[in-house]
């Protein structure tokens, strides 16, 4: 049987048997007073599936309370699919999919989509990367298009005699990959050392070998670890080789930047800058759950929805 064939893809009282399961392994817990063995299931005709009432604050609740379906009268059989569908395409699927491929407004499958990116986005200190002399690579990429700029940098000359240099009047992202594990993503406002470095030195481990491209911030500032290597693309140097291995490479953090710009070029076509994190966040989440780590489409919607 296929995944989206299961029964808690199309049956509501399933749906909501699968959330529990997975929200409340030991049983339900009343988000009002946290009190756990003193609610039991409504039942009635005009009760809502998955209603509960605790015995100890005597208040209803469901399992929605407290996560991204709160709040939301589209159906769990829907968000169940939606987000298996969010978790299973590498470069992602569009609002406007959502919404023809589920019959509900557009402006619902825009609020399903972005609640869905922020179950995926990592919350709290995460252990440093590289650690145990792991290799890091670092780099940045601009992303938007010469028309669009972020907030406070005004255009002071017409677009059509506008000359654009580098990041002037785009977004960056300052991605940091440890080669064979996981990626972390930032939106910054611009490729400096005030803007870079400190994001670097609070996410990677002094003991990491970290590797980066010939920039001038990374010149002087990255001797506090335990080497840094760097190529230069703009002498054709992509790579240094040991033994036919690419050894010296940011060939790793570029592929993330490929996958990732696909997916917003071709997929989502327009982002605005506040929800660039968001989006980053997707993809992020896509990388650090891939199936080279183990991770398959159901364990990835798994973990999706564990992050509520």
């Amino acid at each position: 049987m296929s995944a989206i064939a299961q029964d808690y893809f199309h049956d509501e009282a399933k749906a909501y048997e699968m959330v529990e399961a997975i929200l409340w392994p030991e049983g339900p817990v009343c988000p009002h007073c946290g009190t756990m063995d003193k609610a039991s299931p409504m039942k009635g005709r005009s009760t809502r599936i998955g209603t509960y009432k605790c015995y100890a604050c005597r208040k209803k609740f469901t399992v929605k309370i407290g996560t991204i379906f709160e709040d939301s009268h589209i159906p769990m059989r829907t968000w169940l699919q939606a987000i298996y569908l969010m978790c299973s395409s590498k470069k992602g699927i569009s609002s406007n999919q959502l919404h023809r491929a589920f019959g509900i407004s557009l402006r619902s499958a825009w609020f399903m989509s972005h609640r869905i990116r922020e179950a995926m986005r990592v919350g709290g200190l995460e252990p440093p990367m590289g650690g145990g002399g792991g290799v890091v690579e670092i780099d940045e990429t601009i992303y938007g298009r010469a028309s669009t700029h972020p907030k406070g940098r005004q255009r002071r000359v017409p677009i059509n005699k506008l000359r654009i240099a580098n990041s002037a009047h785009k977004n960056v992202v300052l991605s940091l990959v440890e080669r064979g594990g996981k990626v972390r993503s930032y939106h910054i406002e611009g490729s400096t050392v005030q803007q870079v470095l400190p994001i670097v030195h609070e996410n990677v481990s002094k003991e990491a070998q970290v590797m980066t491209d010939k920039a001038q911030l990374y010149r002087y500032s990255l001797g506090n670890f335990a080497s840094h290597e760097r190529v230069d693309h703009g002498k054709g140097e992509y790579a240094h080789y040991e033994d036919g291995r690419p050894v010296i490479t940011t060939n790793t953090v570029e592929g993330y930047f490929s996958v990732f710009k696909r997916g917003m070029r071709g997929t989502y076509q327009h982002c605005k800058e506040k929800h660039l994190h968001r989006y980053l966040a997707e993809f992020d989440f896509h990388y650090n759950n891939r199936v080279a780590l183990g991770v398959d489409d159901h364990t990835r919607a798994t973990e999706a929805l564990k992050g509520r």
